[in-house]
């Protein structure tokens, strides 16, 4: 059944990917009308998650930026889908590096120094993959977890490999990076998704609540030993993004334990704040309370 949803879908994904940005963004207006005013996907997780990341909000405003989020995320989706079709000339006029995020690359890539990026989900951060393919000299991967259907994991894979960037499946993250020390290289790390285990998690306080982060970045930049750098993705206007980066640590084995996963999320939570709505408030972000033992 799912091959049979596949086959289906694919014509129309196409289709999406052909459109002028103008008439995309016509279409995601009404995407967002089904989801939120018809359907109300996850929108009571939403609103807990925004409530208790903001307490000093009025309920007025927590709602405001619960409906502009929903309406940056049908504009994430569809524009994911652009990726498909979109020329490099196009993709760059959309998503671009600030001044001071490609110097600071650059200056990495002159001094052959192969990097960890950690991120969040936030602003359009398939856009920025894509960006840092196609403006960098380093070689670019990107962590990622496999979906159970073959047919959309390798349409996802064809998205995010389209301007050249690789993808490691998180189970082999740390093997591959080694395969991989011969040449000048990126690794990406979205840094704020839920870690499976929970005992083996740095726990920190997170937008006010408490918040188990994966350790994985962490551990894999002191046993590799390449500088972490923090990169964020801002929305300038609709379909318009720009890419900041700054150094986190330089040399990540003179770090305490918990260090770099501490200064990450603390990076990552001054960007919720300046710019909420593009943020994954969406994900059960909160699902698992602090282990007593921890």
């Amino acid at each position: 059944m799912s091959t049979i949803l596949y086959y289906i879908a694919l014509p129309f994904i196409y289709l999406l990917s052909l459109l002028p940005f103008p008439v995309l963004y016509l279409f995601s207006d009404f995407i967002y009308v089904i989801i939120f005013h018809v359907i109300g996907y996850r929108k009571e997780i939403v609103y807990t998650n925004l409530k208790n990341a903001f307490p000093e909000k009025t309920d007025d405003e927590i709602k405001r930026i619960r409906k502009t989020f929903y309406k940056y995320l049908t504009d994430f989706f569809l524009e994911t889908f652009k990726t498909l079709t979109v020329s490099k000339q196009m993709m760059l006029k959309h998503c671009y590096f600030d001044d001071e995020a490609l110097r600071l690359f650059k200056k990495l890539a002159s001094e052959d120094r192969s990097i960890i990026i950690v991120m969040g989900h936030q602003g359009n951060w398939e856009w920025a993959g894509n960006t840092v393919s196609l403006l960098l000299d380093h070689q670019l991967y990107v962590i990622y977890h496999p979906l159970k259907d073959q047919n959309f994991n390798n349409l996802i894979r064809k998205m995010r490999m389209t301007f050249g960037t690789k993808l490691i499946a998180m189970r082999d993250t740390y093997k591959d990076m080694l395969n991989a020390k011969a040449e000048l290289n990126a690794t990406a790390f979205i840094a704020d998704q839920t870690p499976s285990n929970l005992q083996g998690a740095y726990w920190t306080t997170f937008l006010n609540q408490d918040t188990p982060v994966f350790k994985g970045t962490e551990v894999i930049a002191k046993k590799i030993g390449y500088p972490v750098v923090y990169a964020n993705v801002k929305r300038i206007k609709r379909g318009y993004y720009v890419m900041s980066a700054e150094m986190l640590v330089e040399d990540p084995k003179q770090t305490t334990d918990g260090q770099i996963s501490e200064m990450h999320t603390r990076r990552l939570e001054q960007d919720i704040i300046a710019q909420p709505e593009t943020w994954l408030w969406s994900h059960r972000r909160w699902k698992h309370k602090r282990p007593a033992d921890l």
